[in-house]
């Protein structure tokens, strides 16, 4: 699976987790950025994308309705581009468990 950054995280975090997340995306890159919620859910769905989001909107549809996609959503508030990456990078193992498991639909990470 792939990561799909929402439009409330940097773009930045494309190129910068390339490194372990290599099939990164963002919204806007998907012309996706003044779509609803659920266009951007179905959009992750068809396309093999996990939502990667500040917006607890996405872990409770992600509880609502189970996966794909699942949902990576970050709990660390308005954070600095760096802190965001170190949580992502801190994280990478719990992702690629999410990614994996069958039984997981959703990741919280602080």
């Amino acid at each position: 699976m792939k990561l799909l950054f929402d439009q409330n995280l940097s773009r930045k975090l494309v190129t910068r987790l390339s490194d372990i997340f290599s099939d990164c995306s963002y919204v806007q890159l998907h012309k996706l950025a003044e779509q609803t919620d659920t266009q951007i859910w179905e959009f992750a769905r068809a396309n093999d994308f996990c939502i990667v989001t500040q917006d607890a909107d996405f872990a409770e549809r992600s509880r609502l309705y189970g996966s794909p996609p699942k949902v990576v959503w970050l709990r660390c508030g308005n954070a600095p581009t760096n802190q965001v990456e170190a949580i992502l990078r801190n994280g990478s193992e719990a992702i690629q468990e999410l990614l994996t498991n069958s039984n997981l639909h959703c990741l919280e990470l602080y």
